[in-house]
Parts: structure tokens; sequence; C-alpha cells
């Protein structure tokens, strides 16, 4: 049986996610979807989608879908559901798991691959942010949890950015794109976004994320000289009208640049020519997220390693860590290793050192 897909979905408080999840649940899509609430808040999934209001944690909305709270944990309930939908008894192609506003989602997505059972029936899509524009210096400045959801993002929507200036939103865009460099962001608007920017996303799918999506890892104009410098050609502009950083137009005048909140999620990306040799690496990661698994939030790479034609892609979540074979490397193509790392005050020069020490 095919594996049923999850989004997690996980913003600041007020962001807008109930609001982004009816449009998804009422849009016609022609997909059932079950949604799993971290509990019902004051901004629960309101009535008129659901159909009766059980004492059953599982609720069959009007629209086909299903929906269920969280009584114990995420596992029995993801569990439970799976159950059910090979028994027949519930009828749904994707789960969608809300989290609550200041949940860390590094749990919920551990669970995908720390339980056999629940990775044998599901796979994990992509970790959705939503960012409320108005709201978001405060809680950034005041709440490492709504960093934390930053950092984990696949997918980021900034809402409320209608109620904010430009600059504002610029400011707020360049900041986000320091803590997370490999996610998209874009505007939402009370929940007007594309089905297809929120499903299907793959952004655990190790094999084909770096071919189908330009914009991963893709490095600030000004990633303020903290790159290797290995490689000298830019690589912003080969997206041409895929680059959506409004800060490049506006970097360069002063008010691009709010470095006075110096956030302790940050990300950085590490670059080499030289092959990786594959017992060093794996000694040295493994030595590292042992340290600082807690602390490292997503990372990912592809990486040149000797011994191999193909290219090796990795990433990891907190200590949880996988690679896999991709592609060839194509001929005339350019062989080189990039990995991006997001984590919560991470010793970037031991990590740096390491990596190049773990080269051929």
């Amino acid at each position: 049986m095919a594996l049923i897909p999850a989004t997690i979905l996980t913003g600041f408080l007020g962001s807008g996610k109930t609001t982004l999840l009816k449009r998804v649940l009422t849009e016609a899509h022609g997909q059932k979807i079950a949604v799993i609430e971290n509990e019902f808040g004051e901004e629960n999934i309101d009535n008129e989608i659901l159909v009766a209001d059980t004492t059953e944690n599982i609720i069959q909305m009007s629209n086909g879908c299903v929906c269920c709270t969280i009584r114990d944990d995420l596992r029995t309930t993801l569990q439970d559901l799976a159950q059910r939908k090979r028994k027949g008894e519930l009828d749904f192609e994707r789960v969608v798991i809300e989290t609550t506003g200041l949940a860390d989602p590094g749990p919920v997505a551990q669970t995908f691959f720390m339980d056999d059972e629940v990775a044998e029936q599901y796979l994990l899509d992509a970790i959705v942010t939503l960012v409320d524009a108005k709201h978001a210096a405060q809680q950034l400045n005041d709440r490492q949890e709504a960093r934390r959801q930053v950092g984990f993002a696949d997918q980021i929507f900034v809402s409320k950015a209608d109620l904010v200036g430009e600059d504002e939103v610029d400011a707020l865009i360049h900041r986000l794109k320091h803590m997370n460099p490999r996610a998209p962001m874009r505007p939402a608007h009370f929940g007007e976004v594309a089905i297809k920017e929120v499903f299907d996303l793959r952004g655990f799918n190790l094999n084909a994320k770096l071919d189908i999506d330009p914009d991963f890892l893709k490095v600030d104009d000004h990633d303020h000289g903290h790159d290797h410098g290995h490689d000298h050609h830019d690589h912003d502009h080969e997206h041409g009208e895929h680059c959506n950083h409004p800060s490049h137009q506006h970097g360069h005048d002063g008010h691009g640049h709010h470095h006075h909140h110096d956030d302790d999620v940050k990300s950085f990306v590490f670059r080499a020519d030289r092959p990786f040799s594959p017992e060093k690496l794996e000694d040295f990661l493994g030595a590292i997220v042992q340290v600082y698994g807690p602390r490292m939030l997503r990372y990912k790479g592809v990486l040149h390693m000797q011994g191999t034609e193909r290219k090796v892609i990795f990433q990891g979540v907190h200590q949880l860590m996988g690679s896999d074979l991709g592609p060839e490397w194509a001929p005339g193509e350019k062989r080189m290793s990039k990995m991006v790392f997001i984590g919560i005050d991470l010793p970037r020069d031991i990590l740096e050192q390491g990596l190049e020490q773990s080269l051929v």
C-alpha cells in the first residue's frame, strides 16, 4: 500500500494556521484529508465544516475529510488512523498535523523516523510554517519556539503582510532568510495559497529534492563574508525569476540589514570541491549529532563522495540523519559538495574545521 503523505503545519499564535487549513480543506481539489489537531484551542476548525462534534476524537467533516484531536500521543493517533484506513472505516489520502502555536516541530517530525510502525505507513512530506508579519519581530525576539519553527520549515508563508509596510516585510524576509535560507517564502493573504505550495513539497524526500527545487541552498548575495569562496560564480542569478529575495533590492542601502537582533537560530552553508572521505565524514557527523543534535534543527546536503559516481544526498533532523544515493554526476558537471546547517547557536568553526578535515 502506498505511503500516506503527512504535512506538519506550524506557526505563530494568530498567524492564520486555521484559516489556511480551512481553505485547504474546502478547496475543491478532490483529495480527502485527515487533520490531526494538537489541541482544540480557541480557534479550532469551527463547526461549519464539522458535521458532528461527538465525544469520540475522530470526527467526519462535511467535506468528507476527517478531523481528530490528539488525546494521547501522535504515534498512537497516526497508527489508529492508518489502521482504520486499512480496514476501510476511514477514507483519506493525506494527513495534516496542526501543531499548537508554540510547539516545537522537532519531536513531531521525529515521530516519522523513529517509530517503525509509523515509518512503514507514512511519508513525512514537509513542515510548513506560517509567520504573522504584524507580530513577527516581537515573537522572533521573545520566543525561541517561534525561531525554531522558522528553522525547521520547508516552506514559509508570511501572513498579514498587508498590515505592515513594505520595508518591514522586506526586513522580516531578510531576517528569516538568515535563519533558514532553504525554505521558499511566500505571502499568504487570508490563507489564499495554492494547494501545490502546501502539499507534495518533498521537503523530506532525499532523492529528488535538489533537482526540483532551484531555491535550495541559495546563498544570500551578501553572505557577510562567511562563504568559503571555493566557487566564485554567483549562484543567485542562474535562477532568474525564481529569485524572490526582496532583500536584494534593498539590502545595500542600509535598511536591509537589521543585525541588531542576532538570532540564535542561524544557518550556514559549507562548500567544497574536494571529495569527502565517507569514513571520516560519517565519524565526524556521528560525533557532532551526539553533542549538538538537540540544537541542530535541519541540515541537508548534496555531497561529492570519494568512491561513487553518484551524488550522495543527506539530511537530518536533530540526532536523526539519513543519506541516499542520488543521480550520477552529469558529464562535465562540476563536482562539489554543498551543505546547509540550520540550528541554535551551532559552533560554526568546529563544524567547518571538522568538515574540512573530512575531505580527502
